[in-house]
């Protein structure tokens, strides 16, 4: 007897310490190679693309969002592909077919890797997308449901390659799967209709919208219920009970149902009035950015601190420099989203944004025919002389505006009251209205 149970104590010891079937199907194959394949497919590009997503939690998003639809997605469904075909390749069918285990949960473990593996890639890389944004990200928080929308997509899609894997038997069938996959959800940039947003690429970039809370369920359910479907269909095609294949697939179908009733434009996004509130310094003019550039307002006071100083005080002047989406007010100079001149909180090119907004100044809308005649041309390489002179811009940034350089020269050699009394007529004139305008 003590014989007996000292030599089953090794054993039952083996036994509790030998991996189960899925994690042995997780740890070989495919399936951790697929995952760092998705992950740094991720990674790569947005370091090459830091600068246009390093500065707001949903420029980031809407960056990975099409990424992982579009580029890993297809991956996903090509590793899948080589993962379902990898029994019939190996002539492992026919002992798979004598072993008692029932097909479906045996297809289920077999298919875990497929789907597993890409949609934690894709959860990884973009958390650590996420912490590149947290020390630079002015406002607000990284949208969850979105993000796991787009693992779950990723996933399905690794899941249907596995089954179309092990159902075609063609050496080919991977790689124009991922080509196949790729062109199918090009669609949704190549169309307008509210089907797009069927797709896991679709994509409407704006700053200061945000998701309908519930598209992100219904998307993640209408990808994942037709992946099930696919899976239970061949797992269950020799059962009585392949009826429950039409489960996802009614899943799928409703929450389909629900995101084609969303307009074709804007689709699921609206605007967060909380991110485009406007957040001001208390200059003269002042500076305002939208809550979603928040930190960026140093920067852009110091910008606009040199053209402030001429400006202030001066009847005609603006009352407030408006920067990104948000309400206009009497007095403002809209100017548009500075994030495309932002690298990390810093504006790259102080003076050129300083030129732009001058020019934004003086920019005035007139009616067709109103600036013309023989004044006309004066007037414009007056505004020219006007916008070099509050500020100059950096070599190579602007027109280069031959007419305009005597008028800038005589601006420049006025006294600092008379540049002051010029600027003053300069404003209160009607730029539409060129026998007006006045000249240095």
């Amino acid at each position: 007897m003590t014989a007996t149970a000292t030599d089953s104590r090794p054993a039952a010891t083996a036994a509790r310490r030998a991996p189960g079937p899925l994690r042995t199907e997780l740890r070989r194959g495919l399936g951790p190679w697929t995952g760092a394949a998705v992950a740094v497919t991720i990674l790569v590009t947005m370091y090459a693309k830091a600068p246009e997503w390093q500065i707001r939690w949903q420029d980031a998003q809407n960056l990975l969002h099409p990424l992982a639809g579009m580029l890993c997605g297809p991956l996903a469904m090509a590793a899948g592909c080589l993962q379902g075909g990898r029994d019939r390749r190996v002539g492992a069918e026919d002992l798979w077919a004598s072993v008692p285990r029932p097909p479906l949960p045996r297809l289920l473990v077999a298919a875990a890797p497929s789907a597993l593996w890409p949609a934690a890639a894709v959860l990884l890389a973009d958390a650590v997308v996420l912490l590149a944004v947290w020390p630079y990200a002015s406002w607000g928080r990284p949208s969850a449901g979105p993000l796991l929308a787009d693992a779950v997509a990723v996933g399905a899609m690794g899941l249907t390659g596995h089954v179309v894997g092990r159902v075609v038997r063609w050496r080919l069938t991977a790689p124009l799967l991922a080509v196949a996959g790729y062109f199918g959800l090009a669609y949704a940039d190549f169309t307008s209709s509210a089907s797009r947003w069927l797709l896991p690429n679709a994509q409407f970039s704006v700053s200061g919208y945000r998701q309908v809370w519930w598209y992100a369920p219904a998307s993640a359910a209408w990808t994942a219920g037709l992946a099930l479907t696919v899976l239970l269909a061949y797992g269950l095609r020799s059962s009585r009970v392949r009826l429950l294949a039409l489960v996802p697939l009614t899943v799928a179908v409703c929450a389909a149902a629900v995101i084609l009733r969303l307009p074709a434009d804007p689709g699921p996004w609206r605007i967060d009035p909380a991110a485009v509130r406007p957040v001001c310094d208390d200059g003269a003019p002042r500076v305002c950015v939208v809550a979603l550039d928040a930190r960026l307002l140093p920067a852009v006071t110091e910008a606009l601190e040199p053209v402030n100083e001429r400006l202030r005080g001066l009847p005609g002047a603006p009352a407030r420099w408006a920067v990104g989406a948000m309400e206009p007010e009497p007095g403002d100079v809209e100017l548009l989203d500075v994030a495309q001149d932002v690298v990390r909180n810093r504006l790259e090119d102080p003076a050129s944004y300083r030129n732009f907004a001058v020019s934004q100044l003086f920019a005035e809308e007139c009616r067709e025919g109103e600036l013309a005649g023989p004044y006309a041309e004066r007037t414009m390489d007056v505004n020219h002389a006007v916008v070099e002179w509050l500020a100059p811009a950096p070599p190579g940034y602007g027109p280069d505006v031959p007419g305009a350089r005597a008028h800038l020269d005589r601006l420049r050699a006025k006294s600092p009251a008379e540049q002051r009394a010029y600027l003053v007529q300069y404003l209160a004139a009607n730029s539409c209205r060129p026998d007006e305008v006045p000249v240095p």
